[in-house]
Parts: C-alpha cells; structure tokens; sequence
C-alpha cells in the first residue's frame, strides 16, 4: 500500500497546552526543542504544532471548549510526569526555571539511583529532569520504597 503522508511514530506525546505559541518557545528555551511541523487556522494561529524533543516527538494543540481536550491548568491537575533522561540534572532544572518553569520538586538524589528535579510547565505538565548516578538494584529499591510507605 502506497502512501504520501509521513510514518507515524511508535509513540509520541499530544500535549494539550494553554497557549500553542508561546509553549512552542517554552519548549525551545527549556527542552532545547525543534519544530518539525505548524498547522495553522484560518485566522493565522496556531491549530497544532510537531516538536521533537531530544528525539521524541511531541505534539501540542490548545484545549477544545465542549470536549475532554483541557491543559493541566484548566483540568486541574496534571495525570503524568514525563521524565527527560540529562547528562546535568541542575543545569537542565535551572534552564527550564529561567524559561519560566516552577519548580515542583528540587534537584536531589534519589534512592533509585538519579540525580532528579521537576518543574511545572507554564500550562501545568510535569516535567522530571534525570541524570543516571549509580544503578541500584531492584531489591535496594524496594526495600528503600517500602520503608518510605510504612515510615520504618
């Protein structure tokens, strides 16, 4: 079967944001994003936009009034955390904080293994930034994430 249209990826993010155009150069200030592709409306602006984010394809659109189709900020609540594997998890957290990001969660070391720090987007998705420090085995993890649970 022959087709024009481009592949589609085994998987890619549809985020649905607040402001289409100014998450496209949050996303590029923050996550050192490219734009593969812009769909625009009628009007001029922007109906979605294809970025690609350290090789995974992200896209982006703004909410629909009438449907499911709402940014964390006006669902109230982001449902994912998406992490972004780092060679330098403070450098990545102070870059996404100076493109506007708030921080959700300080860099620090974690059980299983990373150096790790997240932040909100300005539309409220959840962004972890993580560095690989040491592997830890899953035993070590568990044991460390059931003292966390039960307090002892």
């Amino acid at each position: 079967m022959e087709t024009s249209a481009k592949a589609v990826p085994h998987f890619a993010l549809h985020l649905i944001v607040d402001h289409v155009e100014s998450s496209i150069t949050w996303y590029e200030k923050a996550l050192g994003a490219t734009v593969t592709s812009i769909v625009r409306l009628p009007d001029g602006s922007i109906a979605t936009a294809d970025l690609d984010v350290h090789g995974l394809p992200v896209a982006m659109a703004a909410p629909v009034p009438g449907t499911l189709l709402a940014s964390p900020s006006t669902s109230g609540t982001s449902v994912a955390a998406y992490r972004l594997g780092v060679q330098d998890a403070d450098a990545a957290m102070r870059q996404a904080l100076a493109a506007g990001a708030t921080a959700s969660a300080e860099v620090h070391d974690a059980f299983w293994g990373v150096r790790t720090g997240e932040v909100l987007d300005p539309s409220g998705h959840r962004w972890a930034f993580d560095q690989h420090v040491h592997d830890v085995p899953t035993q070590e993890i568990e044991s460390r994430l059931a003292e966390l649970l039960t307090g002892h």
